[in-house]
């Protein structure tokens, strides 16, 4: 059940977007999903205004500020459903929140963190950059410096949330937390070893990249998804 020959899949482009938002349309998405498992996967890549996100079971000893409280100002913070501890969103970090039915692809949640981490590693390599696993530990890694963060929420085979990859952001809004927990590895972006890096390239390669690794082929909507899949911008993979 691996990629296998490509299937149809959706894609929607959405720029900069509030969390808020883009976690209403996951949830909207999977839902139906879950009432028609043949409905096609989907992929949303995208950027968010600066945010922090604790996972369902995260602990706030992770976070160097106050949560936020009425009456006070404090940074954007949601807790959500998906796995793993604190870690934050910005301009310059690539988004990408798969809605996948992985009973057409695997039913087995090790080999999705797995094929996730692949694509960041494989646009790594584009670069010339060498993406590491590290045991015990979900994400990539560049000279022990974490690149892309993954935390997903699965139900009934659908997923949700997804993986981040730093390409060009401030990193200064990781110095509010201890990012994933983990307190002894340092975040780290793209633009380190790379100044001039584009995040539209590196879109480009995550696209070809998710759908050569999951066996989706980026295609527009047909006439009766149009209305809801009016900003979609279709992809022709990379050659």
């Amino acid at each position: 059940m691996d990629a296998g020959p490509s299937r149809p899949g959706r894609l929607l482009l959405l720029g900069i977007s509030p969390y808020g938002e883009i976690l209403e349309l996951q949830r909207s998405l999977l839902t139906q999903r879950c009432q028609n498992p043949d409905l096609p996967d989907i992929l949303l890549l995208l950027q968010h205004p600066p945010v922090y996100t604790l996972g369902r079971g995260a602990s706030l000893e992770f976070l160097n500020f106050d949560p936020p409280q009425a009456g006070r100002p404090a940074p954007e913070l949601h807790r959500i459903g998906r796995g793993g501890e604190v870690t934050y969103h910005c301009p310059g970090q690539l988004v990408g929140y798969p809605i996948l039915n992985l009973a057409r692809h695997r039913p087995d949640l090790h080999w999705y963190l797995r094929q996730l981490e692949a694509v960041a590693i494989a646009v790594l390599a584009d670069y010339g950059l060498v993406g590491e696993r590290i045991d015990g530990l979900t994400g990539v890694w560049v000279e022990g410096r974490k690149l892309a963060a993954i935390g997903i929420q699965v139900r009934r085979w659908i997923t949700m949330h997804g993986f981040a990859l730093n390409v060009c952001p401030d990193l200064s809004g990781f110095e509010q937390i201890v990012p994933c927990g983990i307190g002894d590895r340092p975040v780290g972006s793209m633009a380190q070893w790379l100044p001039d890096i584009s995040l539209v390239e590196v879109q480009q390669r995550a696209l070809y990249h998710f759908g050569e690794i999951f066996g989706l082929d980026w295609r527009s909507p047909t006439p009766d998804e149009a209305p809801y899949f009016s900003t979609v911008t279709p992809f022709q993979n990379a050659t």
